[in-house]
């Protein structure tokens, strides 16, 4: 299996793994809490087909990679996202992420800038900035984070069928939108991950992004679903939008949290379209 080294822990690598398939321009895809490049699959297929390059990768922490007991932060994150795109060096990359991904895509444009990328893809946003503070009134409440971290020490694994039931919205599209054993697979996708990672990124959640957002110069592509009851979209993607003039907003009437997985079709033809346009200037 391929990896990466992005640092390490006493005596032992902190090794990212990732896949890397097909020709062409390349995508990046950037999975969301607390999955893995697995969680992609619907995607890469759709991008290998219409002949691009496609790399996942597990964030450290989750799935292959390896998984310290520190780094759950976005400059890490970002940092860490670095070393992948210099190590394979590429460039005119198209950058997805969904969910906590979306926070890797945003902190990397902030910090390194897009000299490497020609375009971006929100899916389910957690900018501008989810945790309410007193410049941030319409955020969540601080207490609500802590209750997670409180359940995930109590028992991990039965609050990741709390998080896939407000991923997948099952009263509203078990059997229709996603079935049983996609919703057990990405249970145990998610069962992958570190105590410590799923614990952590907790707090990654928190973190302020209305500073990088001014930085990002390319175009962006935000899709997310109303009816997303893990990253609310009142307090996500429709405030987001008006704050990023680079981007395009397209709301998924009806959709939750995992589109990837359950509104696979919209939103591959959403970035699809947004991948053929001309590139806009840069400012």
């Amino acid at each position: 299996m391929p990896f990466i080294t992005v640092g390490t822990e006493n005596s032992a690598p902190i090794d990212l793994y990732y896949e890397d398939h097909g020709s062409g321009k390349p995508v990046v895809l950037i999975h969301g809490f607390p999955f893995n490049g697995a969680t992609w699959e619907k995607e890469t297929t759709a991008l290998l087909n219409a002949g691009y390059r496609t790399i996942t990768y597990d964030r450290r922490g989750n799935g292959n990679s390896a998984q310290p007991a520190f780094g759950y932060d976005y400059n890490t994150f970002a940092a860490d996202l670095d070393v992948l795109m210099t190590e394979l060096d590429l460039n005119e990359v198209t950058l997805i992420g969904h969910s906590m991904g979306t926070g890797e895509v945003v902190r990397y444009l902030g910090n390194y800038g897009s000299r490497r990328v020609s375009r971006a893809v929100l899916l389910s946003p957690l900018q501008p900035m989810l945790a309410k503070a007193k410049d941030n009134p319409e955020g969540v409440d601080l207490n609500l984070f802590k209750g997670f971290q409180d359940a995930i020490i109590k028992d991990r694994f039965a609050y990741l069928t709390s998080f896939c039931d407000a991923f997948f919205n099952p009263d509203q599209n078990m059997g229709k939108r996603v079935s049983e054993e996609a919703y057990r697979a990405h249970w145990q996708i998610g069962a992958m991950a570190s105590g410590k990672a799923t614990h952590d990124s907790v707090n990654a959640w928190q973190e302020d992004f209305r500073q990088d957002l001014p930085k990002i110069n390319i175009p962006v592509l935000i899709v997310q679903g109303d009816q997303d009851r893990v990253l609310p979209y009142p307090v996500t993607g429709q405030r987001l939008g008006p704050m990023m003039p680079t981007a395009n907003l397209i709301t998924l009437k009806g959709a939750p949290h995992g589109i990837p997985w359950t509104h696979a079709d919209e939103v591959n033809k959403a970035v699809m379209d947004f991948m053929k346009q001309p590139a806009k200037a840069r400012a």
